[in-house]
Parts: C-alpha cells; sequence; structure tokens
C-alpha cells in the first residue's frame, strides 16, 4: 500500500499549530485552573492546541462561558516541513 508523503507532515503541522479563544462569560472562580489572560471587558484569551480545541470548546461550555472568536496564531514552520 502506498504511503502519503503528506500523512506525516499534517500531523506534525497541526500538533504545532496554535488557536486563541476569545471567551465570556465565565465565572472568575471557574478560571482558577485555566492558562488564560482576563481582559478589561471581561473576555478571557484561551490558547489551545489544535489537537485539544473540540475537548476545550466543551469545557468552556460546561463552565457557562461563550466563545466570542477564534484566531489562528502563528506557527514556525520547521526546515522538515519546507522540504
Amino acid at each position: 500500500m502506498p504511503t502519503s508523503s503528506l500523512a506525516g507532515r499534517t500531523s506534525s503541522a497541526s500538533s504545532n499549530r496554535l488557536f486563541q479563544f476569545e471567551v465570556v462569560g465565565l465565572n472568575p472562580g471557574n478560571m482558577e485552573n485555566m492558562n488564560c489572560s482576563i481582559r478589561r471587558s471581561g473576555s478571557a484569551m484561551i490558547t489551545v492546541p489544535y489537537n485539544r480545541m473540540n475537548q476545550e470548546m466543551r469545557r468552556i461550555t460546561r463552565l457557562g462561558g461563550t466563545i466570542t472568536n477564534i484566531v489562528p496564531l502563528n506557527f514556525a514552520v520547521s526546515s522538515e516541513d519546507e522540504a
């Protein structure tokens, strides 16, 4: 069975991709264990790797928050990915 040269690159590239969620409506008491910064507007910015996006979305919803924006963050391209 032939293997695709993209298969390995896709998984390594996706593991390096980060996304930033802007979240409103979280109870400050629930945010103690979250790695996020709270903005003056009351929204929180949470940085999440691609492979944990669904898990984090469910957790935010469970805590009563609403995701208002998702922004992909730039990631460094290794020399292996460029070849």
